[in-house]
């Protein structure tokens, strides 16, 4: 009995051919933008060092507590590249390694945004009807109050503390992400590839999980890009009133809260903290911008 041979499979590279020509150009429009470029290196750098931050500073045990009076509110200089702290501490090992802190404070606080907004969206979009309204006017008180009053006032009722500071920013975040994913749901569920899907019989979680979820990806990744900087910057205005993370761990918005009674005799004390809020932002949002620029051009500026 013969046995007919199955067809070789393509190599990696033809199988892939479109997505590997699809990332070259994204990779080429993003590269021919310096403001996204900018954002790029000052997120790879802001990673580099909440990875690695308290390995390559030089005194990591100010960070923890520590006390040098002998050093007190000393100016930059060699052996302190950002001065000191009124405690003695040196500045730039607290700053690097704050850095941790803040990434792990805008993580959270997007991951868990966009995980109850993302799913609250795609209902009410795909749904609509009733399903749609509740959820919408729900969204809608979330939003009627600012943002940051109403995580004041929960973290007030919760007590201070950095991950008390994450539960309230994350509890007024979603919204955001709820309206983005509902107008976006609500113009792909008349799609002429989600009325196939629904033909041939495919459930409503298939046609969410496969056919609409995917193409909601692009602008879902340009909001969390964007909201990283806006949630660190939240944070650091818990920590700054006092409602963030508790002293002795290193906190920017804490940091500049103490720093603004020694200003400005001793402006080191507020400045770097402050540049390095400044700086995270700021390329987060620059980076944000490239990715909408390439994933999401038709909400880009006009």
């Amino acid at each position: 009995m013969s046995v007919t041979a199955l067809p070789a499979r393509p190599p990696f590279r033809e199988r892939h051919a479109g997505t590997i020509r699809q990332l070259r150009f994204y990779a080429w429009a993003f590269s021919r933008s310096p403001s996204s470029m900018l954002g790029l290196a000052l997120v790879l750098l802001f990673l580099f060092l909440a990875a690695f931050g308290p390995w390559i500073v030089p005194y990591p045990d100010d960070a923890t507590g520590a006390m040098n009076l002998g050093n007190r509110l000393k100016p930059p200089s060699a052996a302190h590249l950002f001065g000191t702290d009124e405690m003695g501490n040196d500045l730039f090992s607290r700053v690097v390694i704050a850095t941790r802190t803040s990434l792990y404070v805008g993580l959270t606080i997007v991951v868990i945004a966009a995980a109850i907004g993302v799913p609250l969206g795609l209902a009410a979009g795909y749904f609509g009807g009733r399903t749609r309204s509740v959820i919408m006017r729900i969204t809608d008180v979330f939003l009627s109050v600012p943002g940051l009053v109403l995580a004041l006032a929960i973290v007030a009722a919760l007590g201070p503390g950095i991950m008390n500071g994450i539960v309230a920013l994350s509890l007024v975040w979603w919204p955001g992400y709820v309206r983005l994913v509902e107008a976006k749901a609500l113009s792909l569920r008349n799609e002429p590839f989600v009325e196939a899907a629904h033909s041939v019989g495919a459930s409503r979680a298939r046609i969410l999980g496969v056919h609409i979820l995917p193409n909601c990806a692009s602008p879902i990744i340009v909001k969390a890009s964007m909201d990283m900087g806006l949630a660190i910057l939240s944070a650091a205005s818990l920590g700054f009133v006092g409602l963030g993370a508790k002293p002795p761990a290193p906190e920017w918005g804490a940091m500049i809260s103490v720093a603004r009674t020694y200003m400005p005799n001793w402006w080191w004390y507020a400045v770097f903290p402050g540049l390095a809020i400044y700086l995270t932002v700021l390329g987060f949002n620059l980076f944000g911008d490239g990715l909408r620029d390439i994933l999401d051009p038709k909400s880009g500026r006009g």
